[in-house]
């Protein structure tokens, strides 16, 4: 499950999304992404998630340090629960130009305009700079004209040790929590008619839940507190396991019937063709 420059494959991915009032940033979301990657390619690779914001920066992107297991932890405290899904909804659909920085294993280049990406290549490593289709880079700057997209490069050495992705932005939508999904592994665009095989789990949280909500997360009293700050007290979560397929496309569900814990709800959403 994910997008990819080039052939790959991916399985036990966790995707997490949480909606908070943060001391200092206000009413964000965190997204939190990991999955095992083999990399298929001849060369490196890159995994590119679509984030609703306009507003993301290196600083944004927060290091899970020693705690590399802060999303095995919120699927621990849901594994126990009746989480197997039994049925989805479907629906239909000014900083630098490109930032370029390094975290964990990934470089990372962060773009609202897609199309820029391949002109800040070069500041890549070579053995991170991914060889990139260019109707892929259209494909996002059409279907997602206000997101920011990132561009999450690895090398075959570097696939197997990653830490879990985690990003906090304000989100174009407050009340709806989405996680990029989209699969295609091809290097080129995503088919949007295709169904796609699942094996992951998805996460949510919210800081507004009523007394008893969700499922508490047993996180280490160690934790740096800079990172602390950014996780749940608690989750609900479903999971997809391998063997079937769904409709191509994102997971979301709105506050809503998140504060209700209706997993029910959770929806697939494609862009809008243009």
């Amino acid at each position: 499950m994910c997008i990819s420059t080039g052939e790959a494959r991916f399985s036990g991915t966790i995707l997490y999304c949480g909606r908070q009032h943060h001391p200092e940033h206000g009413l964000i979301h965190v997204v939190g992404y990991q999955n095992t990657a083999v990399n298929l390619a001849d060369g490196p690779n890159a995994m590119l998630l679509h984030l609703p914001t306009r507003q993301l920066g290196h600083g944004q992107f927060v290091s899970a340090g020693r705690s590399g297991d802060v999303l095995q932890r919120m699927v621990a405290a849901v594994g126990a629960a009746d989480a197997e899904d039994d049925g989805i909804a479907w629906m239909g659909a000014d900083p630098q130009p490109v930032q370029v920085f390094e975290h964990d294993v990934y470089t990372v280049l962060l773009a609202s305009d897609p199309t820029l990406v391949p002109a800040t290549l070069h500041r890549v490593p070579p053995h991170r700079r991914p060889a990139l289709h260019p109707d892929l880079l259209r494909f996002y700057a059409d279907a997602f004209p206000d997101h920011t997209i990132a561009l999450c490069c690895f090398d075959n050495a570097d696939a197997q040790r990653a830490r879990p992705l985690l990003v906090w932005y304000p989100p174009l939508d407050p009340d709806r929590l989405v996680l990029p999904a989209l699969d295609s592994h091809t290097g080129g665009p995503p088919d949007l008619d295709a169904d796609v095989p699942v094996d992951h789990w998805v996460l949510f949280s919210t800081d507004e839940g009523p007394s008893g909500w969700g499922v508490p997360v047993d996180h280490p009293r160690s934790m740096r507190h800079s990172l602390r700050a950014f996780l749940p007290d608690a989750v609900v979560g479903r999971h997809y396991p391998p063997g079937r397929t769904l409709p191509n496309g994102d997971f979301a569900i709105s506050h809503e019937d998140l504060l209700s814990a209706d997993l029910d709800r959770i929806e697939r959403l494609r862009p809008t063709r243009r």
